[in-house]
């Protein structure tokens, strides 16, 4: 038998959140819920769920201190968040992306984009299948181990950042446009806003470290990863080298 994700619900106003568990248990999933910070990290305590709805605005300790503190976990850095709150203007929307969270849905919304968020979060958050592995200028990928390095160094990087960086080596030296990334390593892209791309960019070229350069803005057009980019790479070995010069 095919095991239902479970879903864990961080939100205070249990009208909210009743609503919200009964529409995943009707769509397959196995809700649980939270109704402040506490109750929320003695939940992942006991067990890691398959995807968290963080509010925002919580008793206690908010969603983004939350969602920053899971987000720096071992045990819960690759689990997908999804923010929910009343707080929609842009600047809100990039605080709620930087401090890890996978996508963010603003109050009110209707149960059918939910859910429909909640399962392309969960489709992104799928393992690459397996394939060749990809070298460039020095970085590697490799879907079959999930790995990449720079120079023989390894690289962490998230799920996501993983699959952004796997398609842009994938077609090298191609400039694509946010809309173009959104449908090729987001999918569903219509409940995705653009800006989440930069913030993965900008979390994908931090990731990278010294071969962070290779990914190239082109202004007005959008992204490409290149062998030769315009700011030259450092290599790790020569970076230590200047650090204990």
């Amino acid at each position: 038998m095919k095991t239902m994700p479970a879903v864990l619900v961080v939100e205070d106003e249990s009208a909210i959140a009743e609503l919200i568990a009964v529409n995943l248990r009707h769509n397959g999933f196995r809700p649980r819920w939270a109704m402040d910070s506490d109750t929320a990290q003695r939940e992942i305590d006991a067990g890691i769920p398959d995807l968290i709805l963080l509010d925002w605005m919580l008793p206690g300790e908010s969603g983004l201190t939350l969602a920053k503190r899971w987000r720096s976990d071992p045990r819960t850095k690759d689990v997908p968040i999804i923010m929910l709150t009343a707080r929609g203007d842009e600047a809100d929307r990039v605080a709620g992306l930087d401090a890890g969270a996978d996508d963010y849905i603003a109050k009110p919304f209707s149960t059918k984009e939910l859910l429909a968020r909640v399962r392309a979060v969960l489709r992104r958050r799928t393992p690459e299948s397996a394939g060749d592995a990809l070298t460039i200028a020095g970085l590697t990928l490799d879907p079959s181990t999930h790995r990449v390095s720079f120079e023989e160094m390894a690289l962490k990087l998230g799920p996501t950042e993983f699959k952004l960086l796997h398609y842009l080596m994938g077609h090298a030296e191609r400039v694509h446009s946010r809309a173009q990334l959104l449908d090729n390593v987001w999918g569903d892209h219509v409940y995705i806003e653009e800006r989440t791309v930069d913030v993965h960019v900008k979390r994908l070229r931090e990731a990278l470290a010294h071969a962070g350069s290779m990914v190239e803005t082109v202004r007005g057009a959008g992204y490409r990863l290149t062998a030769k980019p315009a700011v030259p790479v450092v290599s790790p070995a020569l970076a230590a080298d200047k650090v204990n010069a």
